[in-house]
């Protein structure tokens, strides 16, 4: 990997990481203030891994990457690793520009498509529903009602049709056989790609360099273990070779992917022992968040928070080491297993 590959590109450019392999770098409007999209060559063209947000200034970056970024040649394919606005937001307006396929594993563009056609109102009383379980103030939840839950103005309409990937698939892309591995946790079903010839992972969100992706529980499934999810296939990741080029959807290539993997296992093991510290005679999720995060959130963050320490504590629950107990007009409390 080059020098000039080290170092993040500004919008609209993009810089060559390895053979035949290609990374351009969006701004997305708060954090982690931008994402990154790979486009590995296929064939006479270019398959694109992500796209950014759906909106007018990520669309005039692309317009001008597509004239001038491309060497003239096509995008052959767009591949989508998961439903989040700054992977999937313009994939549906890539598709059409270029007359390509989708593909995407299947439960994401599911969860993209039900997304897309969900009532906002509907959706916004869900997760400030949840909000309220984990003990947010009334503050807050007024201006989650405010705010709304926008995806629709964020994401462009997908393909009505689509080609489904998914764990222990080979990718046939420029000739080469690029296998499937998915991240689970940050979202239901994420794409990984990993290349063993020459031993490059395009890690999406579920292997960041510096930070860990948010593990968020979701109002539609209020008993699940997102964390757990996430913890056990983040392990599997190992089999992987520790020298491998790791290309994350947020921060810099780099390299030492089992040091990273390690590290990410005993941030999280920390967080949990935090939370059972802090549990005493019993916690909402926004008395938890003080023992996961060292400073205070306001606005969307906020929430992000709120979840990450719900799910947090519901791994807790789910190895039987916290009980979780609700009245019909309170928040959620956690008291210790022994306790219960």
């Amino acid at each position: 990997m080059t020098a000039a590959a080290q170092t993040r590109p500004p919008p609209g450019a993009v810089v060559e990481v390895a053979p035949g392999l290609l990374r351009t770098c969006l701004p997305l409007p708060g954090p982690p203030s931008h994402v990154n999209c790979w486009l590995i060559e296929d064939g006479d063209g270019w398959l694109l891994v992500d796209t950014g947000r759906g909106d007018e200034p990520t669309r005039a970056l692309w317009r001008e990457i597509f004239a001038t970024g491309l060497d003239g040649r096509p995008v052959t394919r767009v591949l989508v690793t998961h439903f989040h606005p700054d992977h999937v937001g313009l994939a549906g307006w890539v598709c059409a520009e270029w007359g390509v396929p989708l593909l995407m594993p299947r439960s994401e563009w599911q969860r993209a498509r039900l997304l897309l056609l969900e009532d906002e109102a509907n959706l916004t009383a869900m997760f400030v529903g949840l909000q309220r379980q984990a003990g947010a103030s009334a503050a807050h939840l007024r201006w989650m009602a405010e705010a709304g839950t926008p995806y629709r103005s964020i994401v462009t309409p997908l393909p009505s049709t689509f080609q489904p990937i998914g764990e222990g698939q080979t990718l046939r892309i420029g000739g080469r056989p690029w296998q499937v591995w998915i991240g689970a946790g940050h979202s239901p079903e994420m794409a990984c790609l990993f290349d063993p010839r020459a031993g490059v992972l395009i890690s999406a969100d579920h292997i960041l360099p510096r930070i860990s992706p948010h593990i968020g529980l979701q109002p539609s499934e209020p008993d699940a273990d997102p964390l757990g999810v996430f913890l056990d296939a983040l392990t599997r990741f190992r089999a992987l070779p520790g020298d491998s080029l790791v290309l994350p959807s947020h921060g810099e290539p780099f390299r030492q992917l089992h040091e990273r993997i390690d590290a990410l296992l005993q941030h999280h093991e920390a967080s949990l022992s935090r939370l059972m510290a802090g549990a005493g005679d019993g916690i909402t999720a926004a008395e938890g968040m003080k023992h996961l995060f060292l400073r205070s959130f306001e606005g969307r963050q906020l929430s992000f928070a709120m979840a990450e320490t719900l799910a947090h504590l519901a791994h807790l629950v789910a190895a039987g080491r916290l009980v979780r107990h609700h009245d019909a007009d309170d928040p959620w409390q956690f008291r210790t297993a022994s306790d219960a």
